[in-house]
């Protein structure tokens, strides 16, 4: 028998750590190779690291939470074979040895990473084996209960909700409690031949995305001076035209709102370039940026991603359509590049339809600014004199008063309130 060393392997340019943010062996498992081990994250990356052998686990690497460093070892597993370890390309000369216990991370191993940033593509030098990054997100059909993939926790609260597993939808690997959530949700917040009973409290671990989104909300509103400007904005005529060139798209995709804001955004900014800009406090530089890199916050899973349109003011509607699409699937299912995920100059956020009347977004540093969109409503308003009934919609501005100015902001939006309000105008040359 022998003990092989199996070490975290390079899953990133540049990356120093990772954090564990789910073992799927414990220590006396008998794995078999190929075998899932852990999932590691690094920026915004989540990599599923396998098991290059076959044999029982006898030593893990930390909990879920701790960084490990890269080249240490992750995994000792007794094989059949005699003593050997993983080679990485970040091996140093010295052989490093699995650390007793956690492997906490200090404030000095620490390091920030802004929302909008992702792992590039895993590489590991051979014979490592080659990390891949979660498979894409596809919503299963309801597996037969004992093939079902869900944690202690989650199968529990299944029990004490009487759901059965095998008729729960899940978009990734595993039923999820997010999952439970959903079918509660569709079938009226209860479940067919038993009442409601009361879920126990349950105690979640700050790991992974959400971590780093918590760290990165948190620096924002610590350093950046925020105020919100609402203002309401006539969206009849522009719906309108919506509803038209959907009915006559032919192969083109179905046009949402987004697209004539993105597009109305890269007609008013040019006036206003404090507002497309970025500033590195640390130095005291502000950039203002030629081109509208339009930050759009996804909402993934794993947590919220921000995706980016570059040169969003050359593109037609459609083409914004195309790329918002395209963009939102591939942060879902964890396939977005670093280049997609970074860069952004000001950022777009929308939740559709679970918009709220008005909302008070939180800059993506090192942005100054950020538009969160609201839902459409009909309202009774006079025009004219004369009442109407009509589709009315609330955009919020949040800014960087530091960088931008309260009048700045205003007649920003009243340029905006221009285009949207003005449809011939927004889509004319």
């Amino acid at each position: 028998m022998g003990l092989y060393k199996f070490k975290l392997p390079d899953i990133g340019e540049g990356i120093a750590e990772a954090e564990i943010v789910a073992w799927h062996v414990k220590v006396g498992d008998t794995i078999g190779e190929d075998q899932q081990i852990a999932d590691m994250m690094t920026d915004k990356a989540t990599v599923e690291m396998e098991s290059p052998v076959a044999g029982k686990v006898v030593e893990l690497a930390g909990e879920v939470g701790d960084q490990v460093s890269i080249g240490a070892v992750l995994a000792v597993i007794e094989t059949e074979g005699a003593d050997r370890t993983e080679e990485t390309a970040a091996d140093s000369t010295e052989e490093q040895p699995l650390a007793d216990g956690a492997v906490e991370a200090t404030p000095e191993q620490a390091r920030e990473i802004p929302v909008a940033a992702t792992a590039s593509e895993p590489e590991a030098a051979k014979p490592a084996p080659t990390p891949r990054v979660e498979p894409e997100v596809a919503e299963k059909e309801p597996a037969a209960h004992a093939q079902v993939l869900a944690s202690p926790a989650v199968r529990a609260r299944a029990r004490d909700l009487g759901i059965d597993l095998g008729q729960v939808r899940t978009a990734g690997d595993r039923i999820r409690h997010s999952d439970l959530d959903a079918y509660l949700l569709y079938n009226g917040g209860s479940v067919s031949g038993r009442g409601a009973t009361p879920r126990a409290d349950e105690t979640i671990k700050v790991v992974g995305l959400r971590r780093k989104i918590a760290e990165n909300m948190q620096e924002a509103k610590r350093r950046i001076p925020h105020f919100t400007l609402v203002e309401e904005f006539d969206v009849t005529d522009l719906e309108d035209t919506r509803a038209m060139m959907n009915r006559d798209r032919g192969q083109n995709p179905k046009l949402t709102l987004l697209p004539f804001l993105i597009t109305a955004m890269g007609k008013a900014l040019p006036n206003w370039p404090m507002l497309n800009a970025t500033y590195d406090d640390d130095a005291g530089v502000i950039t203002r940026h030629g081109s509208l890199n339009l930050g759009m916050a996804t909402q993934t899973p794993n947590g919220l991603m921000v995706a980016v349109i570059r040169d969003a003011q050359n593109k037609s509607v459609w083409d914004l359509a195309r790329e918002i699409s395209r963009l939102a699937d591939a942060a879902r299912t964890g396939k977005a590049t670093r280049e997609e995920l970074s860069g952004s100059s000001i950022t777009l956020s929308s939740l559709g339809p679970m918009g709220g009347i008005t909302s008070t977004p939180v800059i993506n540093r090192p942005e100054v600014a950020i538009i969160a969109v609201n839902k459409v409503e009909e309202k009774v308003v006079v025009l004219d004199g004369e009442i109407e009934v009509r589709k009315r919609m609330n955009l919020s501005l949040s800014c960087d008063h530091r960088v931008v100015d309260g009048w700045d902001a205003a007649s920003f939006m009243q340029d905006l309130k221009t285009y949207i309000e003005n449809p011939i105008r927004l889509l004319s040359a």
